[in-house]
């Protein structure tokens, strides 16, 4: 196994670990994980489940989708300001372009 999937079974086991120690079946644990997808964000889950003691399986279900709309939004933000780094990219070179072109009597 590499050292990515060493780390993700780990932090599974931990989670399922805390999940289990709440009182719920280590199935949610399991869900959860899944769901979650990276050590980074059950680091995220596991201190809540450690911190709020959270006493319902829908209130850990709730914080599980808060994590994952965070990490939804934090992708499309990543897109976006690549996507407009690529237009100004773009802007930049036409208007590189079009400064020669003038100079060299050529137009576009």
């Amino acid at each position: 196994m590499t050292d990515n999937r060493i780390e993700w079974a780990r932090k599974k086991d931990e989670l399922v670990g805390a999940v289990k120690q709440l009182g719920f079946p280590k199935e949610l644990g399991e869900q959860i994980a899944k769901q979650l997808g990276s050590p980074k964000a059950m680091d995220r889950m596991l201190a809540y489940l450690y911190n709020v003691k959270p006493r319902t399986a829908e209130l850990i279900v709730d914080e599980m989708l808060a994590i994952c709309s965070d990490i939804d939004s934090w992708h499309n933000k990543k897109a976006a300001e690549e996507a407009n780094a690529r237009y100004n990219e773009i802007l930049y070179q036409n208007w590189e372009n079009d400064g020669k072109s003038k100079e060299n009597g050529v137009k576009f």
